[in-house]
């Protein structure tokens, strides 16, 4: 079941499952919403699932008061900063009277937990890091996000989303299971502005690799030896945090890892949790 809070006046929406098991934040990747963890939360055991919907994604709402100028090649465009996604993370935690929790982040919501670590790191228990980098966007990324909100303005984001669902899903997972493809495209249901306020989001986050040399909780660093977005070499950075990690590389998975191989996933971070339990 869906519900809805309050943050900065726009309404935004979680799930949370799992009655009084241990406390768990998942943060999915962009452009999809919530539903991306499911079919991996549905096998894990004695976990309380949050699972939101970030701002401007799923049924939550964007709002109107997001600032610009943060991209520079792009200086008009609204930003969805990472500092917003962790204001409204921590606003639904007051809301749900959580005082600590576990983080696992996706992409996007892999950024973000950085933010949320620099911000209040008295409330993670631990950060597991799933497809998701400390470093900032190089130089090839910059221009592919200045373009991507260039076409998002110019055609809508139809076709935009249509290569997104076949780029970040992992080819041995097409193989095996043709209709992913659709599954994942049918949870991309950005608008133009939300599209653009993310692309310039992720472009402007700022490099966390001297965050992770202050992480002093435990990470899991889950890396897919398909992804080409986020590369199992860049995982690496995660080993410098001095809180301990555990890395791995999930065999024949892309840049949607859990929903690829939510077994596999489901396994190896429930594993993981045992620890905090």
């Amino acid at each position: 079941m869906r519900h809805s809070y309050l943050s900065d006046n726009d309404r935004l929406s979680y799930s949370d499952r799992g009655g009084s098991g241990l406390p768990v934040v998942f943060l999915h990747p962009t452009p999809l919403n919530g539903d991306y963890w499911q079919p991996m939360i549905a096998r894990l055991e004695d976990v309380r699932a949050i699972i939101p919907d970030l701002r401007g994604h799923g049924r939550s709402e964007l709002g109107q008061k997001l600032p610009a100028g943060a991209f520079a090649r792009v200086p008009d465009a609204p930003v969805l900063t990472m500092s917003q996604l962790a204001s409204d993370i921590l606003t639904l935690l007051d809301q749900l009277q959580i005082r600590e929790a576990v983080f696992a982040g996706c992409s996007i919501g892999g950024y973000a937990l950085f933010e949320l670590w620099r911000r209040a790191p008295e409330r993670m228990r631990g950060l597991a890091f799933v497809c998701s980098k400390p470093q900032p966007d190089a130089e090839a990324n910059l221009q592919r996000r200045a373009a991507t909100i260039a076409q998002a303005r110019a055609e809508g984001v139809d076709r935009l989303f249509d290569g997104i669902a076949q780029s970040l899903t992992g080819a041995t997972a097409q193989q095996r299971r043709p209709q992913i493809v659709a599954e994942v495209r049918a949870q991309m249901t950005l608008s133009v502005e939300a599209m653009v306020a993310v692309q310039a989001g992720l472009a402007a986050r700022p490099d966390s690799l001297p965050t992770v040399s202050s992480i002093t909780v435990p990470v899991l660093a889950i890396a897919g030896d398909e992804d080409a977005a986020v590369t199992p070499a860049e995982m690496e950075a995660f080993c410098a945090a001095p809180g301990g990690c555990t890395s791995i590389v999930v065999e024949d998975a892309g840049h949607l890892a859990a929903f690829e191989q939510p077994e596999k996933l489901a396994s190896l971070i429930g594993e993981w949790l045992q620890q905090f339990r």
